[in-house]
């Protein structure tokens, strides 16, 4: 599995990252969390890793659940 085929979303700190986990639990959704690549961040923190391809289904249950995210980095 090559890095390039992933995207991670950072969050403002780890409460928001577990509440957008729980969130991506109920929708069976496919990631995981890890801690902030050093390509993205030097500081601690955990992100999601998930998919190129799932990145509009993870925007929209975001939004439908009232949740925030940082950013998103593509190519790590």
């Amino acid at each position: 599995m090559k890095m390039n085929e992933f995207n991670y979303m950072t969050f403002k700190s780890v409460s928001y990252a577990m509440k957008v986990e729980a969130a991506l639990k109920k929708y069976n959704f496919n990631y995981k969390i890890i801690p902030v690549p050093r390509s993205i961040s030097s500081s601690c923190g955990l992100c999601i890793r998930f998919y190129k391809e799932d990145m509009e289904k993870l925007i929209t249950i975001i939004k439908n659940n009232n949740l925030q995210y940082e950013n998103i980095y593509t190519n790590c």
